[in-house]
């Protein structure tokens, strides 16, 4: 039976997308499935398919949905995303909206700064800094590696912290009360060499975003330098951006 409304004044299209989209959502349609073909939705909700086309094509817009050539239209395996309009380590982030986060703790040891990391946390070429790597995963699929580095000082007290379940940001306010002000964010895309490939469990040269933070202390001392590495298939970052309001033309 259709679920539309011929005589509403929002378009079938636009009525077919909103079913399609809770149909997903809902899990009706599950992640990687094959959706009906066009005739399939066309008969089944009383539409053209020119309707069902704009529909899903709305909807591959979107993200939901993916098309195969010659095998038919699929849903999307929905990604995670996190919200960087404020500060905040991804287990922080995630668990407030009912996500589990755990991570893999790959190493944690002590090295010599190479020349960025000392530059970056204020320290001198070759000094002794903390290095951590962890493999970070969201309901149990692998999301990310995050490589992080702090002054030795501050690392060495990580080193009993629960790794395992925690963002370094809590540990680091709430252990070590060193209160968090802010942090400045560098993202681009890379492709994977063969050892984030193998990190990240991906093909070697697949598109992985990149995201160079710098975490200050509430005085504004360099504090916590990473390399985040997300996988291009997994994960977003979204935020939000206003228009200066007493900007002029």
């Amino acid at each position: 039976m259709a679920e539309l409304l011929p005589l509403s004044p929002v378009p079938l299209y636009s009525q077919l997308k909103e079913v399609l989209r809770t149909r997903i959502l809902d899990g009706t349609y599950p992640p990687l499935s094959r959706m009906p073909s066009e005739a399939e939705l066309g008969k089944a909700f009383e539409v053209s398919r020119i309707t069902v086309r704009q529909a899903l094509g709305d909807l591959q817009k979107e993200g939901l949905i993916f098309k195969i050539h010659g095998k038919g239209t699929f849903v999307a395996k929905p990604k995670a995303f996190q919200n960087v309009s404020t500060l905040q380590g991804l287990g922080e982030s995630m668990t407030q909206r009912g996500y589990e986060v755990i991570n893999r703790l790959r190493s944690f040891k002590t090295v010599p700064a190479n020349a960025q990391v000392a530059a970056r946390l204020q320290v001198a070429e070759g000094e002794n800094v903390v290095q951590i790597k962890r493999a970070r995963l969201v309901n149990r699929e692998l999301v990310s590696l995050e490589i992080t580095w702090l002054p030795e000082h501050v690392g060495k007290r990580l080193e009993k912290a629960d790794l395992v379940s925690r963002d370094i940001f809590l540990i680091l306010e709430n252990d070590c009360a060193l209160p968090l002000g802010h942090a400045d964010l560098a993202i681009d895309a890379i492709l994977a060499d063969a050892e984030l490939a193998r990190a990240l469990e991906v093909q070697e040269g697949s598109p992985v975003m990149r995201i160079e933070r710098l975490t200050h202390t509430a005085d504004g001392a360099p504090l916590d330098y990473e390399h985040l590495y997300y996988r291009g298939d997994a994960f977003q970052y979204r935020l939000r951006i206003d228009r200066h309001k007493g900007q002029h033309q």
